[in-house]
């Protein structure tokens, strides 16, 4: 299960054919340089390009997973989504207490596998980034991850 648009649900996503220039186009203005500047801070900090998802998610990196009751599918290793009211930020498994990093952040809410922000230049893209490499290393410590 992952959070999407804020709402937990099973996986019904999948990557589309479209480029980010394409997905950024349909934002906007102020999300889409929000965006800009997340993809930037995505692109360094996972080493990942980007690729979008159903539901207006920009994805970087891709794992498997199988759990304990057979459920398998495919996820995005960490990546966002600039909605209207907030950007969904998607850098936590959901396995590991990123609490020391949280702090130092700026203001936002945390979800299950979510973080939201509503405004990026409120936080510090410096340890979003810091975030974003924990995130991963945790989530590589239980699946393979693939680059996109």
């Amino acid at each position: 299960m992952h959070c999407v648009g804020g709402v937990v649900s099973t996986l019904k996503t999948k990557v589309l054919p479209l480029s980010l220039e394409d997905h950024l186009a349909t934002l906007p203005p102020n999300r889409g340089q929000e965006a800009k500047l997340l993809d930037k801070i995505f692109r360094e900090a996972s080493g990942y390009g980007p690729e979008i998802w159903t539901g207006g998610i920009v994805g970087y990196g891709r794992y498997s997973y199988t759990y304990a009751s057979g459920h398998s599918g495919e996820w995005m290793a960490t990546g966002f989504a600039a909605r209207k009211a907030k950007l969904s930020i998607y850098v936590m498994p959901g396995y590991a207490d990123f609490g020391l990093i949280l702090d130092r952040l700026g203001p936002h809410k945390t979800g299950k596998s979510c973080l939201y922000i509503t405004r990026l230049s409120r936080v510090d893209p410096d340890v979003l980034a810091e975030l974003i490499r924990a995130g991963l290393a945790d989530l590589s410590s239980r699946w393979p991850i693939r680059a996109t």
